[in-house]
């Protein structure tokens, strides 16, 4: 059985598998395909194979017994086929090996693809290149997301880390691990930038980034990151941004997920790095970047220079790396220190100190057999210097050290390399303990002030990979020794996991069996293990590395230590460790001095006695954190404290690591190396490989194909292979039954699967037979149908050749019975021709003498005729010569007699008549008449004399009123200054206690009431004062009007005047009397009404000039002025402009530029229109319309109430509708009422009242609109929007016809105040429309986003091309008709609504095309976006499902009259377009770029690497790949990879304010709006407006 179990094994091998071979050269594995295979009967195996590059041929040979031996794990490892190669998770590969795994990883980094999933753990190749995968937009892509739902990344990780502590309420580990330049730090960086920047919007509680922003604490977290790298990191010859230390950094989260504070533990500083440095690396980064960008005045006092200067940076010959500018670096570094809460001053402390060390490092320590170190050393001077510390002390314990003894102090000289060494380790204690001040410090500035609130925790571990250098030292051994640790927490994390998995299936299953390393781990840390001989020989005074050497080959050359402790052959001064990765051999020398990492005693004073306050201080934090151990009570009282030891202090941090890593839910991220010369997209297999191993991936996948390595759900099972089995076990409702007739049909051997709850589990290689049974299913399937196929074919082609030899002999037949028919044809036709003939020849005969006949009778019927005609002609002449004689004589008779009688007529007339005009001449000459009219003209004389002479008496009487009143005003301003000075006592005395507040309101009282009677006789005394001046002007006219008359009678007497004149005279008469009586009823009209006439308010300046020494209450002024200005009128009406006069120039652009602040209202608003009269309409019912509407202006709150309320808040819009669409006053008629409100306050000098009205109505409009939400916001955002731009438009026309009044009555002052408060009340409603724009194209964005990508790219609205996300045709019989939220009808039905509604609120078209256009815009960016992160979206298929969609809107657009629409879907477009043609050569490839121009070549690398290959189409090539990856250039910055998302809460252009409309009034109110006095006002206006209309 066992046999034929190896033999099935190697048949597997047929003609045309490929497999994989291993080589030796760099490329570790090399594909072939089977050419041959054969098996002999003797158990012989020969499988001949073909290189599929290099056409080479391979044999591999073997016995059946072997490969049973091996259970077939020695056979070449099978390759998976085309498809399954990009696949980006390792764990779903058909044959899971060491090459197949190492080609998928090649084959995603040559498409630029860096991340791939192998289970559990993400693996991370550096491409040392500049990628397009950190963008903001792709890190909001990832917040929410489900891992596998995009592409491997980073951000997936760590949103994985985040929902498993949301939803667990588990501290969470993410453990980042590589080896040196793998990209660790970086990848880490981007970790905690992900949690400091995603927004989580499912959260309850969780903060809401706004715009982009983050919160103080998440800014000092990713600030921590420069300082680690600048304090911490190096240049090395594998990175040049190396990590020397491991960090744990913990992002501490309270219970509604926010960040709210970080910790920090550190592990191994790398403290030889700053006194040595192997060639082409660099020292910490800090110090290269002070000597770069210290200013100037710190460089001088520090002694500082050039990197070169200094022998702790010189060493290495290398000093800068390229693209880095370490000037630039320091300012960075300094911002982050400030970010973090450490002072300026407290930061340039810190440079004085790395100074210091800086200088210790250029101290010269000469001698040769003992140490000398000059006083005038100028290094020496400047580091003491600068620690504070004295000179001659510090040089004495450099030269020489102190043996304490029991009974004395012994003080010996040190040769000069054991004083370089301790110089050297004085700077390394110095520094290592400021990294860890450092670190404590960044602690106190990120731990919450409350720790109660911390909840849960996410921890970042960035540490060390596996190192194995030509020389490895105790650094290395420290670095392994970690990950030993790290190794076994994860393969035994993997192993619970694969139980677990297991157990949660109920399936049966042994235990895995997996290659444990404790007893490694315990050979390093056990009692007697490496750590603890390391720590004994460091304790002894006369401890080596030799000795220490020598104890570990005594203590570990037993054989149990056989297989992880190996003695070197050829050295006796190292040791080799096998690790899990490599075996490693570690040099012993400088073990001893490393572990114990002293300094002596006599230093530490002196540093701790420093003058240095910073430095004492970084000291005693020192001293706190590692408390010396204080020795136990012996009979030897001379023991001294053991000082913990370097190797003790990182087993005990490490161990507490691996507490705190146990007590987490892990997730891990493999940082991989590709190439050791740091090349961009460079990959060597050996290098990668190697690191696979290191890093315990391979393991993993050795674990997993130990058990069940291969897991599908009966749904993928079913969908993949539902073709072994009949149509009629297709049931989509029974998935497990039918996953059970498909194994039962295909695998006989039940024990190499096993059927769990959700699951199938397959043994290693059973995935490869179900392939190869699908394949030949599927193959046979083909053949069947190419059989069919083929017969249908000739069969249709034997039928149609039939019927087109049949088609033929009709034609034939056909054209024979044609020509037999022209035949007959013919005949018949001659006969007709003939017959035809001979009848025209007879009736051309016949018609001839037919017609001779006939001329010749005409002719002479016409010869007698003509006879005839001339004898009548002579008769008829002379009769009428005869007539036409004797008329003639018979009127010049009757002529002549006429003639004489009208002249003799004539001759008496005219004597007659010059006798009458001589009697009418005598009378006109005659005394009398001129008498009669010149007393007629004197009584008028005399008339108007009298009138006179009553004026000048009327004059004198409003004279002497005059006098008599200014001298009542003199009394009462007497009077006035009388209570001035007195209320000026009465205010002294009101500041004591003793006077009664009855006593202060009389007088208030009584000043208030001096102050009005004052008021009122001033304005008394104006209005008399314009009465006399009226009067004097009517009669200056009058005088002049009798001068007038008197001159023209003068001039009458002297001339003689006709008949004409006296008439003319007579009518200027008559018209000069007309004119006195008009003027002398004004005169008495003025004069009984003088009293009634409005006066006009005094100036401020009077007032102030006047106003008692107690300054008055501003409120008491106010209402002062609202009295005053609510006082009715009685002046005439003036009569308003025409609203459609021109606007002023460009108002909204003055506007704009206006940033005075709100002008107050003041008397002299009253002065600009000038009095009004009261005008009674005749016939009106209402007698006094003007103080009727005064009446409802002064009830101002009642006015308001019922706008806010009946017009704003229980307002029921008119619904957008294009079948009825409402009219414009229907929509505009708020915007109306409220217009017309305003202008009649601004009329009548309501101009307080009508700035609260206003602004009170723009606070209500805000606040509705704003109180809206979702599709709800649509219609009444649009409703006011157009309503408010209608009001602004009408405040417009107002102010201009206002304007016209004024400066045509030429009442001018006060206008420029007025005009600001209009000016500012415009700036506002511009400030509210603008509002009013962005909260509603805010909810229509937040609503349309919802819809995008289930409408856009989700649904599939074109019939036959239906495919499910898996590209499978059996999915629709598993999922049903599973339908998107969204479909594109809703879509179109939500902009149709969008577009009705500003269509039928009559808004701008450019404020229309900006809406839409930004909403178009978010619909090509949204669904470009979403598909360019999805995975199984690119292909064929769904373009032309998403193309079909686009042709949708883009036909909308046309209807809509919005062609530049379509131009914010073009990248939609063209990647539809790019996904549907051809990529099988590298022509298709450059076809794609010159077609779809407007994708970047990052975008279009990203479309073809995520493309979706069906079952019948052939995979896309890698050659095909790299030459898509070529394109993409490192540094373009046009070339990026998502479009910048719209913001919903901004729009992409600001909002443009359109320019006010040409509108009139409209008084038009629906009938169930309850706004009585706004009804009533409205029919005053039109009562009014009707005579000024008229």
């Amino acid at each position: 059985m066992a046999t034929e179990k190896a033999r099935q094994a190697a048949e597997v091998y047929t003609k045309g598998t490929q497999a994989w071979l291993p080589v030796d050269t760099d490329a570790c594995w090399i594909s072939v395909t089977c050419v041959s295979n054969t098996i002999t009967d003797d158990g012989n195996v020969r499988l001949v194979f073909e290189d599929d590059n290099e056409e080479k041929e391979h044999i591999f040979e073997s016995k059946l017994a072997e490969i049973e031996k091996a259970d077939g794990s020695n056979l070449p490892p099978l390759r998976n086929p085309p498809k399954m190669e990009y696949t980006d998770d390792l764990t779903n590969l058909s044959y899971l090996n060491e090459p197949a795994v190492l080609n998928t990883i090649r084959t995603r980094y040559m498409q630029h693809l860096i991340y791939t999933y192998s289970g559990i753990v993400l693996i991370a190749v550096n491409p040392f290149d500049r990628v397009s995968l950190y963008e903001p937009d792709i890190v909001q892509q990832y917040a929410g997301r489900r891992r596998g739902e995009l592409e491997p990344h980073l951000f997936a990780i760590a949103e994985d880390a985040y929902r498993c502590m949301i939803r667990e309420q588990m501290n969470q580990t993410i453990v980042v691990s590589g080896e040196s330049g793998a990209g660790k730090t970086v990848s880490a960086k981007y970790i905690m930038r992900y949690f400091a920047t995603a927004d989580d919007q499912e959260s309850v509680g969780k903060k809401k980034k706004e715009g982009g922003g983050m919160t103080e604490v998440e800014e000092q977290i990713l600030a921590t990151n420069p300082i680690m790298e600048a304090f911490g990191n190096a240049k090395t010859t594998r990175n040049d941004n190396s990590s020397r230390f491991g960090k744990y950094i913990e992002i501490q989260f309270d219970k509604d997920a926010n960040i709210i504070g970080a910790k920090i533990r550190t592990y191994l500083l790398e403290r030889s790095r700053l006194i040595f440095q192997p060639k082409t690396e660099r020292n910490y980064h800090i110090f290269y970047q002070l000597c770069a960008g210290a200013p100037t005045s710190e460089r001088k006092e520090f002694h500082l220079g050039d990197y070169t200067s200094f022998h702790y940076l010189n060493q290495s010959g290398t000093g800068t790396i390229p693209g880095v500018d370490d000037a630039y670096e320091f300012e960075v570094t300094q911002r982050a220190l400030s970010t973090v809460g450490l002072s300026l001053q407290l930061q340039w402390q810190i440079f004085r100190l790395l100074s210091a060390l800086l200088h210790i490092g250029n101290i010269q320590i000469t001698g040769r057999g003992d140490a000398m170190l000059a006083d005038t050393d100028e290094a020496l001077i400047i580091a003491t210097r600068l620690l504070g510390i004295k000179t001659a002390d510090f040089r004495k314990w450099i030269v020489r050290k102190q043996i304490v003894t029991r009974s004395e102090k012994i003080v010996t000289n040190l040769n000069p390399t054991q004083a370089q060494v301790v110089k050297d380790s004085v700077a390394k204690y110095v520094y290592a303990n400021l990294f860890d001040w450092l670190v404590g410090v960044i602690n106190d500035s990120l731990s919450s002030p409350d720790p109660e609130k911390i909840l849960t925790f996410i921890g970042v571990l960035d540490i060390y990979g596996f190192e194995h250098f030509k020389k490895n030292s105790f650094e290395q051994f420290c670095i392994n020794y970690a990950n030993e640790k790290l190794q076994q927490q994860f393969n035994q994390h993997v192993f619970k996991l694969e139980q677990e998995e297991y157990v949660r299936e109920q399936i049966n299953w042994t235990f895995i069996d997996f290659s444990d390393n404790q007893k490694c781990i315990d050979l390093i840390e056990g009692k007697l293990g490496i750590l603890s001989l390391l720590d004994e020989e460091s304790r002894l005074p006369a401890g080596s590395d030799q000795g220490f050497c020598q104890k570990l080959y005594d203590n570990f050359g037993k054989p149990d230590y056989k297989q992880f402790f190996k003695k070197p052959r050829f050295s006796n001064n190292a040791f080799t460790v096998a690790h899990y990765a490599h075996d490693v051999q570690y040099e012993a020398e400088s073990f001893i001095d490393k572990n114990k990492d002293t300094v002596p005693d006599e230093h530490l004073a002196l540093l701790q006695g420093s003058e240095f306050d910073f430095l004492k201080e970084v000291m005693d934090k020192a001293a706190a954190n590692n408390p010396a151990p204080t020795p136990e009570k012996s009979k030897r009282m001379s023991m001294i404290a053991r000082k913990p030891t370097l190797g003790s202090i990182f087993k005990l941090s490490l161990i507490q690591l691996m507490d705190t890593i146990g007590q987490t839910n892990v997730h891990y991220i493999r940082c991989i190396k590709p190439n050791e010369a740091k090349v961009a997209w460079e990959f060597e297999p050996s290098m990668v490989l190697s690191q696979l191993r290191a890093c315990g991936v391979l393991e993993t996948i050795r674990i997993s194909c130990a058990g069940y390595p291969s897991r599908w759900t009966f749904e993928e099972f079913a969908e993949r292979y539902y073709a072994l089995v009949p149509s009629k076990y297709w049931n989509g409702d029974d998935l497990r039954g039918l996953a059970k007739v498909i194994l039962d049909a295909s695998i006989p051997d039940g024990t190499q699967y096993q059927i769990g709850i959700t699951k199938i589990f397959f043994r290693a290689g059973q995935l490869a037979l179900m392939e190869k049974l699908r394949s030949d299913k599927f193959n046979a399937s083909a053949t069947l149908l190419q059989k069919h196929m083929r017969r249908f074919i000739y069969r249709s082609r034997y039928v149609h050749m039939r019927d087109l030899a049949l088609r033929l002999q009709c034609v034939a037949r056909q054209k024979a019975a044609a020509a037999n028919l022209r035949s007959l044809r013919e005949q018949k036709a001659a006969v007709q021709i003939q017959t035809q003939w001979r009848r025209f020849a007879a009736r051309k005969a016949y018609n001839q003498r037919q017609r001779f006949i006939v001329q010749l009778q005409s002719a002479i019927r016409a010869y007698h005729a003509r006879h005839k005609l001339v004898f009548e002609r002579e008769t008829h002449a002379a009769i009428q010569i005869q007539r036409l004689v004797r008329g003639w004589f018979a009127r010049k008779q009757y002529k002549a007699q006429r003639d004489f009688v009208i002249h003799l007529q004539s001759c008496i007339r005219r004597r007659v008549g010059r006798k009458q005009l001589m009697s009418l001449r005598a009378e006109a000459r005659s005394v009398n008449h001129f008498k009669e009219v010149s007393y007629k003209l004197e009584n008028t004389v005399v008339e108007l004399t009298q009138t006179i002479t009553s004026l000048k008496d009327e004059k004198k009487s409003m004279g002497d009123k005059t006098t008599q009143l200014e001298g009542e005003i003199r009394t009462w301003m007497e009077k006035y200054e009388k209570m001035e000075k007195q209320s000026k006592k009465f205010q002294e005395r009101l500041q004591e206690p003793t006077v009664p507040q009855t006593q202060w309101d009389s007088l208030v009282g009584e000043r208030d009431q001096l102050s009005k009677n004052y008021r009122e006789a001033l304005d008394t005394l104006k209005s008399r004062d314009k009465e006399i001046i009226s009067i004097n002007d009517s009669m200056e006219s009058l005088r002049k009007q009798n001068e007038k008359l008197h001159k023209d009678l003068e001039a009458a007497n002297e001339r003689a005047a006709d008949e004409s004149e006296v008439t003319e005279l007579k009518s200027q008469i008559a018209a000069l009397k007309a004119q006195l009586t008009q003027a002398m009823r004004g005169g008495m009209r003025r004069g009984s009404s003088s009293n009634n006439l409005r006066s006009l308010s005094p100036a401020p300046d009077r007032l102030r000039s006047v106003s008692p020494s107690k300054p008055l209450d501003v409120n008491d002024f106010k209402d002062d002025v609202r009295q005053r200005s609510r006082s009715p009128a009685r002046g005439r009406k003036a009569r308003r402009n025409s609203l459609d006069a021109p606007s002023m120039n460009n108002p909204v652009d003055r506007l704009r530029l206006d940033k005075n602040p709100r002008p107050t209202s003041i008397d002299q608003y009253s002065n600009i229109f000038g009095a009004k009269g009261n005008r009674i309409i005749p016939g009106s019912v209402i007698e006094d319309p003007d103080e009727e509407i005064h009446s409802i202006l002064r009830e101002e709150d009642k006015l308001l109430a019922e706008i806010t309320e009946g017009l704003i808040k229980e307002l029921k819009m008119p619904l957008p509708s294009m079948q009825n669409p409402p009219s414009r006053k229907e929509i505009f008629f708020p915007a109306h009422m409220i217009s017309m409100c305003v202008t009649e306050m601004w009329r009548r000098q309501y101009i307080q009242e009508s700035e609260r009205l206003l602004f009170t109505i723009m606070d209500t409009i805000q606040k509705r609109c704003l109180s809206c939400s979702g599709e709800e916001a649509i219609t009444p955002c649009a409703f006011w929007l157009t309503n408010v731009h209608e009001l602004l438009s009408m405040v417009c026309t107002a102010e201009h016809s206002l304007e016209q009044e004024v400066f045509n009555h030429g009442r001018s002052s006060g206008w420029a105040d007025f005009e600001k408060l209009v000016a500012t009340v415009k700036f506002e409603m511009q400030c509210l429309e603008d509002n009013i724009f962005h909260a509603w194209l805010k909810e229509t964005k937040r609503r349309l986003s919802k819809i995008i990508v289930p409408a856009v790219i989700e649904s599939q609205s074109l019939p036959g091309f239906i495919t499910a996300d898996t590209g499978r045709f059996f999915n629709k019989l598993l999922t049903g008709s599973s339908q998107p939220a969204y479909s594109m009808d809703d879509l179109l039905n939500y902009l149709n609504k969008v577009w009705r509604t500003m269509k039928c609120y009559f808004i701008e078209p450019s404020v229309a095309t900006q809406v839409l256009t930004e909403l178009l815009k978010m619909i090509g960016v949204n669904g470009f976006n979403d598909l360019l992160m999805r995975k199984n979206f690119s292909s064929w298929k769904r373009a032309m499902q998403i193309q079909y969609n686009i042709t949708r809107i883009e036909e909308w657009c046309k209807g809509h009259d919005i062609p530049e629409g379509s131009l914010q879907l073009e990248h939609l477009m063209q990647t539809t377009k790019m996904l549907q043609m051809k990529k099988s050569s590298v022509e298709d490839i450059e076809n794609i770029y010159d077609v779809c121009w407007i994708l970047s070549p990052t975008q279009v690398q990203k479309l073809i690497s995520n493309y979706h290959v069906a079952d019948y189409e052939n995979p896309i090539k890698p050659a095909i790949l790299k030459a898509v990856a070529a394109h993409v250039v490192t540094g373009d910055t046009a070339d990026v990879l998502l479009l910048d998302s719209v913001p919903i809460d901004d729009t992409a252009n600001p909002f443009e304010i359109p320019v006010p409309r040409q509108t009139q009034l409209q008084t038009y109110i629906p009938s169930w709006i309850k706004v009585q006095h706004v009804r009533a006002l409205t029919v005053l206006v039109q009562q009014q407006s009707q005579p000024s209309s008229a």
